[in-house]
């Protein structure tokens, strides 16, 4: 099994848990679904997910990778009606970059106000 490295922890819940938001095994990345982390989020579902793939470039550069690596991306937004706007900040992000995505609406996350959660996978290197 590929040595792990991790994200340091971002809040309690991941130590009490044993949740980690993002992590690397081999030339893998892996980032948890994520959710704007601006208290409270933007009212905007475009302005969350520019602010989670802000997040999540974040993370991947900590694991030694960077967004160009980003192979896969799956959006998860509680409303279909904000699909062009959240769509509209994958391109923003990831447009040169081509991955794959998903987006599918779900009916509820964490919090009323969270409109967007976003996970994304990068492979590093060949």
């Amino acid at each position: 099994m590929p040595e792990r490295q991790r994200i340091p922890p971002l809040s309690p819940f991941e130590e009490e848990v044993g949740f980690t938001r993002a992590l690397r095994a081999g030339n893998r990345i892996i980032v948890a679904g994520t959710t704007c982390d601006i208290v409270p989020p933007p009212e905007d579902a475009g302005a969350q997910a520019d602010r989670i793939y802000q997040q999540v470039a974040g993370y991947i550069e900590q694991l030694g990778g960077s967004m160009e690596d980003v192979v896969r991306v799956r959006m998860y937004v509680t409303d279909i009606a904000d699909a062009d706007a959240v769509s509209a900040a994958f391109t923003r992000h990831l447009k040169a970059t081509c991955p794959t995505g998903t987006l599918v609406a779900v009916t509820a996350l964490y919090h009323p106000s969270i409109k967007v959660e976003i996970e994304a996978e990068a492979v590093v290197g060949d």
